[in-house]
Formats: structure tokens, C-alpha cells, sequence
């Protein structure tokens, strides 16, 4: 299934079709939270597009809470994992996974402002593109509780969703067609997620 398809079959025009497209996105945004290479704020934006030209309030405030709610569970159950993973004698996969998206200067970078500025910095995480994981094992190597983690996680959580569905809307205003406004919303949305990681590869190929 392509981000297209998916992300203009999440918002259904009709109340039959909810049935099947709201549990799409909260899959597919669960999903991403657990597997970090679905570009989960595309398909927020794009839903937000679809919806937007339905002019539909309801369904711009489901597409929301079904992306923010999926986005939380994803995070709390990731984080729930790798707890378990910290305390397994061998680790485990979803603890190795989070560390190999995690580069050692990022986890640093992490650390020392999850000291200083606590959890606050779990909201700036959702914000700032390939952010979240290294700040996740961050809380993680603090041995921070799960209900703790949660706690901080929720309005990040929200905060993402909102922001991703404001692009959306942007989107969907500047175009005539739901289509157009979805290629113009994953378009910005996917370049704004790799934008972070080009730099540094810029940085290394530079002059030296």
C-alpha cells in the first residue's frame, strides 16, 4: 500500500467507511511508532488533507485523537519493551533496535538535556525530526518509570499530531484537490524527516 493510498483512504467521506479508515490510520501510526521507518507524519498530514476538503470539523478532530492516541500507545509500548529489554540479561531486540536509531553524539545530546530540562524535553522530541528515539533511550538509561515516561509523553504526543495536521490543512488550502494537497503535505513532510539526517551526512563527506 503506498503513503497515497493510504494516508486518502484513513479520512472516509462517509460514516460506512469510518468503520474501516479511522482503525487504518491508528494501525498504521501505531505501527510507526514501533517501527520507526513508517513516515507516520505524512500519513497525519495527509489524512488532515482529506479531511479538510470534506470540511467535516468531526472528522478533522477524529483524525487528532486517532493519530495522537495511536502515536501514544505506540511510544508507551516501545518504551514498556525496552524496559524489559534493560532489565533481560541479553537484551532485547526492540532495546537493540532503539539504540542502532540512537548515534552516540544524539544519545548525548539527549542525556545531558534530559538532566536539565527534564520533561519538557519528551514534548521537543516528537517535534524535532529522528529526535524521539534518542531521547526515549535517554529516559531509559535514567531507569525513568513507565507511568513517568507517560506522563511526559502525552503531551508530546499531542502536540505532534496538531502540528502534522496543521501541515495538512496547509495543504489541503493550497490546492483545489485532495490529491494535490496530499503530494504537497507528504512531500513537506518527508523532507522536513530527512532533512536532519542529509545534514549530517553533508557534514561528514565535507572537507576534512
Amino acid at each position: 500500500m503506498t503513503i497515497l493510498a493510504a494516508a486518502t483512504s484513513s479520512v472516509p467521506a462517509t460514516p460506512a467507511q469510518g468503520a474501516i479508515g479511522y482503525p487504518t490510520l491508528f494501525l498504521l501510526v501505531l505501527i510507526g511508532a514501533l517501527v520507526p521507518v513508517v513516515p507516520t507524519g505524512a500519513l497525519v498530514s495527509s489524512a488532515a488533507v482529506v479531511a479538510f476538503h470534506q470540511e467535516a470539523p468531526l472528522a478533522m478532530v477524529l483524525v487528532f485523537v486517532t493519530a495522537a492516541s495511536a502515536a501514544f500507545l505506540g511510544d508507551a509500548t516501545l518504551y514498556w519493551l525496552g524496559r524489559r529489554g534493560m532489565g533481560s540479561r541479553n537484551g532485547s531486540r526492540w532495546l537493540e533496535a532503539i539504540r542502532s536509531r540512537a548515534p552516540e553524539d544524539r544519545l548525548e545530546q539527549a542525556q545531558r538535556k534530559l538532566a536539565e530540562h527534564d520533561v519538557a524535553v519528551l514534548v521537543l522530541s516528537r517535534l524535532v525530526p529522528a529526535g524521539r528515539l534518542p531521547v526515549m533511550l535517554a529516559c531509559l538509561l535514567a531507569a525513568w518509570p513507565i507511568r513517568r515516561f507517560a506522563r511526559g509523553n502525552l503531551p508530546a504526543c499531542l502536540a505532534w499530531a496538531l502540528t502534522y495536521q496543521l501541515i495538512g490543512v496547509l495543504g489541503g488550502s493550497l490546492f483545489a484537490e485532495p490529491w494535490e494537497g496530499v503530494v504537497a503535505a507528504v512531500a513537506l513532510t518527508l523532507t522536513i524527516s530527512g532533512a536532519p539526517a542529509l545534514w549530517r551526512r553533508l557534514r561528514k563527506a565535507g572537507p576534512r
